[in-house]
């Protein structure tokens, strides 16, 4: 059942004692875990509340706790931008609710990003790397997970197997990513410090600045290229060539010439992921939604690949995100981004047969980083 912001309001009085709330309104988040409101004050204050819709939900939320806590202060006057602040908290019906001191700027929609100046683009860029930059001792002292590039690699497989087993899932779409998956020259990637919930709903802009990132609810060590995933949403190729050059030259690390093509299957394989966790939680309608989703990207895929064989340039049906060098399938909608479906740990490595692989794949470097990048459906939630 979800909330209300009148509600939300109300649970926040009990987080936070002597907060009266004077004006209330919804908050941009993850529809299918959290409920969120803004909340004012007379005194001109603002704060942010978020309930979780479930158990997982609630225990990301506990996550968060644990990580901004591990944020000192000596870290995070470091950052170019803001982190938030737990209020208060409180439990109902033994889930946690929290309540944050609500920062400067305002949640723009991913169309507003990517119409902004380039001065906001490299802004971004400029956020990204100094997450990927945080030292990973964070994640230790939180006891939060670490995975190698393999492990990584290992653990799409097996939330690739987990998808296959709905039955739900377009053959076409399982061969491509179970082939990009299975491209070890894809996944030799440096590990670091990842957000882990990236998208335009946690950054703050103000100004034409990113002012603060918020949502910590998923810090890991691993694939950097899951924070750049939601770019692609965008359907804006010089703005995400504009947010990885700022990244690019931000980072002290050896250019990735992969990052681009796994943020591509991230962005894609989101669709998957949130069709399990629908399905896991019994919600009908979004699990119809991620059907339909799947289906209309399948069906991209496929007009594309037949326009590509058509041209004569001999490529194969189902190649791994990026294959071709243009775009990849053209954006079935225009709505929001798809949420991430929940972790596995299943070490099963049955439920998929390997295709025969397609043509090798260019590395794309900074300068040419979204040549491989296709473009994906967006989700509304």
């Amino acid at each position: 059942m979800r909330r209300t912001p009148f509600e939300l309001a109300a649970i926040a009085t009990a987080a936070v004692p002597g907060l009266q709330p004077t004006a209330v309104a919804p908050s941009p988040d993850d529809a299918t875990d959290f409920d969120a409101a803004l909340l004012e004050t007379a005194d001109g204050r603002r704060w942010r509340i978020r309930a979780p819709r479930g158990t997982e939900a609630s225990a990301r939320l506990e996550t968060e706790m644990l990580v901004l806590r591990a944020f000192e202060p000596s870290v995070r006057t470091e950052l170019p931008f803001q982190m938030p602040a737990v209020a208060g908290t409180v439990r109902l019906a033994g889930l946690t609710t929290c309540v944050y001191t609500n920062l400067a700027g305002t949640v723009r929609g991913l169309d507003e990003l990517a119409a902004g100046s380039p001065r906001l683009a490299q802004d971004i860029g400029r956020a990204l790397a100094a997450i990927h930059a945080l030292p990973q001792g964070l994640v230790d002292r939180a006891d939060l997970p670490v995975y190698t590039a393999n492990e990584f690699r290992q653990r799409r497989l097996n939330e690739l197997d987990q998808a296959a087993t709905t039955g739900k899932i377009p053959p076409v779409l399982l061969r491509r990513w179970e082939q990009a998956m299975e491209d070890v020259t894809m996944w030799r990637f440096h590990p670091t410090v990842v957000h882990g919930d990236l998208h335009e709903d946690n950054l703050l802009v103000d100004d034409d600045r990113v002012t603060a990132v918020t949502g910590w609810t998923d810090l890991r060590i691993g694939d950097p290229a899951d924070d750049i995933a939601w770019l692609v949403a965008s359907n804006e190729p010089a703005f995400v060539d504009a947010v990885l050059a700022a990244y690019h030259e931000a980072r002290t690390e050896p250019v990735d010439p992969q990052l681009a093509r796994r943020a591509a299957l991230a962005a894609e394989f989101a669709l998957a992921q949130y069709l399990v966790k629908a399905l896991a939680l019994g919600d009908a309608e979004s699990a119809k939604d991620g059907e339909e989703m799947l289906a209309q990207l399948a069906e991209d895929i496929e007009a594309h690949d037949a326009e590509r064989d058509s041209a004569g340039d001999g490529t194969e049906e189902g190649g791994a995100p990026g294959g071709d060098g243009g775009h990849g399938a053209e954006p079935a909608g225009a709505s929001d981004r798809p949420e991430a479906g929940p972790d596995t740990d299943s070490d099963s490595g049955e439920g998929h047969s390997p295709e025969p692989a397609d043509a090798p794949v260019a590395a794309c470097g900074p300068d040419d980083a979204t040549d491989a990048i296709p473009l994906v459906p967006r989700h509304s939630t």
